[in-house]
């Protein structure tokens, strides 16, 4: 397992950030795991731990956010990676305004943001792959460059 993750970790990736509103209550997990499906129809999919708690409450909520993180957003990503950290107040200290459509929370320091509904969850593994059409999309600023990640850190474009 230790080899997989060390060749996997040679992938690099941009980061996520995947939010659901399950009732009042907001979730959301760092993801690098996340990619576009389709374009016609417009499908996005991302793998989520069958032991988080976000897993719960993405597919009970049927509709979720994803941020595209910019570079300057490592803390909060970081800080959405965090297991165990209090679910009330999560997002306290991350600057978000909400989805016109699923109500889930946008990370503001992101390159676009878009807004989803489940069409289907698969079993993998450890994980579910969350399967879904994308409902609204809004382009952030062009200035910034992506959030990376590669070999078990952060990095910049060159």
């Amino acid at each position: 397992m230790a080899t997989f993750r060390r060749v996997a970790g040679r992938f690099a990736t941009g980061v996520a950030v995947i939010s659901a509103l399950d009732g009042a209550t907001d979730h959301a997990m760092t993801a690098s795991a996340f990619t576009t499906v389709s374009l016609e129809p417009m499908l996005v999919l991302v793998c989520v731990e069958t032991e988080a708690r976000f897993h719960d409450a993405v597919v009970e909520a049927g509709q979720w956010a994803v941020s595209i993180l910019d570079e300057t957003a490592r803390g909060v990503s970081d800080w959405l990676a965090t297991r165990g950290r209090p679910l009330p107040g999560q997002l306290d200290r991350v600057p978000f305004h909400r989805g016109a459509i699923t109500g889930a929370a946008l990370v503001d320091s992101a390159l676009g943001w878009l807004e989803v509904r489940t069409t289907a969850v698969h079993p993998a593994g450890d994980h579910s792959i969350v399967v879904g059409e994308v409902v609204g999309l809004e382009l952030g600023p062009s200035s910034s460059d992506p959030l990376l990640y590669f070999r078990s850190g952060y990095h910049k474009l060159a």
